[in-house]
């Protein structure tokens, strides 16, 4: 006999399964983390990342950035990535209607793996493949 998932199961499953940790993200590349400093892995593992780190370092720390692009300037080029506070977020809505003798009401609940923020949280500015700037912002 097969077993099913009720579907608010099936939907909070998903829901985790779309998150990515610096845990899960150091666990799918060990043999590079392993190679890094102990300062480095700590700061790494705690999801938060430094000056001089490279490229692959931010992404284990903080995951794949919102936007990338390319600053010009008369010193050279940067490359600069984005972060957006992305988090999970379920909403419940409920609405009616109502049309000559008829009328109808109806509800929904919705789950998302990563609100979209407008706002960004972090820029990472890269020069010669180091991290060379990075601006928090605070709320």
């Amino acid at each position: 006999m097969k077993r099913f998932l009720p579907i608010p199961s099936f939907f909070v499953v998903l829901l985790f399964a779309a998150c990515s940790t610096p845990s899960s993200r150091i666990a799918d590349h060990r043999a590079e983390f392993e190679q890094m400093s102990p300062e480095a892995q700590k700061l790494i593992e705690a999801g938060k990342i430094d000056i001089g780190f490279s490229p692959e370092m931010v992404t284990l720390a903080l995951g794949e950035p919102a936007h990338k692009f390319t600053r010009k300037t008369t010193t050279g080029d940067t490359e600069v990535w984005i972060y957006h506070d992305n988090h999970p977020e379920i909403s419940i809505g409920i609405g009616g209607m109502s049309a000559g003798r008829h009328s109808a009401v109806g509800g929904g609940v919705g789950f998302s793996t990563g609100g979209y923020d407008p706002d960004e949280r972090l820029r990472v500015e890269f020069s010669g493949g180091k991290v060379v700037t990075i601006d928090a912002h605070k709320r």
